[in-house]
């Protein structure tokens, strides 16, 4: 449960209506530094006050799309969050001078929405399926 004190002291930082959206959004009020924002849009964030925050929970992501899927983080901002990298990809000088030609941008995983691949196939099936013969009224198939 969220102290009241806790409950005023974010409503003070973030304003009412950033507040009100963290509230129906991720269920928790939150402020902290602003750390970045992806190609999707997802904001990042990070606060080490030790009064406010859990342990381990001192980074989080906004999502620009509120499904709250873990797909729409890149790769680089994943090893932040999950504190594989210990700075963030906006001030880390290996991201950001390394980005070879080859990569492509990174995609969402769209598997089990109207995105996702389906190969086309060329295979004759091995069972057909029954269609049934009719015949026109007054006839007699003997």
């Amino acid at each position: 449960m969220v102290s009241l004190q806790r409950t005023i002291r974010s409503i003070r930082r973030v304003g009412l209506r950033e507040w009100w959206r963290q509230m129906q959004y991720i269920g928790d009020a939150k402020s902290g530094r602003f750390v970045g924002k992806d190609q999707f849009g997802n904001r990042y964030f990070e606060n080490y006050n030790a009064e406010e925050e859990i342990p381990g929970r001192h980074r989080w992501v906004d999502y620009a799309q509120h499904d709250n899927n873990a797909t729409q983080v890149p790769p680089e901002w994943h090893s932040w969050i999950h504190h594989i990298r210990k700075d963030p990809p906006t001030e880390d000088r290996i991201v950001q001078n390394l980005s070879p030609p080859w990569k492509t941008p990174w995609v969402e995983n769209l598997t089990g929405t109207r995105g996702a691949y389906r190969s086309y196939n060329t295979t004759r099936p091995k069972v057909e399926h029954w269609e049934p013969k009719t015949a026109a009224r007054g006839e007699s198939s003997a």
